[in-house]
């Protein structure tokens, strides 16, 4: 496989520190790196981001994860190994990524279960982290980019 271009954000580097900053703005406290990686790792399976796929799940062995929970993620709702906290925040960052999949896409029921872990503060936190790795899979998917290629 070869990359159409260079990755975007890359070639722009002013929306590269802009996507980064984002990134980086949703490490709030009350959200551990490993739940980010988790939620990156599982919103790059839906979107189908090579690149991102593997990136978070070496990122997220890095944050401590087990092979056990990295295989399971995709399947999280059918295994054992996930808390409550961590299901509500992979049940948040489906629906927000499949946002046209149904007509209300986050109920108010998995709202309240996401809000029942977590303080508004880092409910949004969760939201940017969504919302940015979303802009990196959409953009590594246009392009192409090759899983392997990111250099971290």
């Amino acid at each position: 496989m070869q990359a159409r271009m260079p990755q975007p954000a890359v070639m722009i580097p002013d929306a590269y520190k802009a996507i980064m900053a984002l990134s980086k703005a949703a490490h709030v406290e009350g959200l551990p790196e490993h739940l980010h990686e988790l939620i990156h790792l599982r919103v790059s399976q839906i979107n189908g981001c090579g690149l991102c796929v593997e990136m978070h799940g070496r990122l997220a062995k890095k944050a401590g994860e087990t092979d056990q929970r990295l295989f399971s993620v995709a399947a999280w709702r059918d295994t054992p190994y996930f808390t409550d906290a961590e299901r509500a925040a992979l049940a948040l960052a489906e629906a927000v990524t499949r946002i046209t999949d149904k007509s209300d896409p986050v109920s108010d029921v998995l709202w309240d279960e996401a809000k029942r872990h977590f303080d508004e503060k880092a409910l949004a936190g969760l939201l940017i982290s969504i919302a940015a790795i979303n802009v990196w899979n959409r953009l590594n998917v246009a392009t192409r980019q090759v899983a392997g290629s990111a250099g971290v």
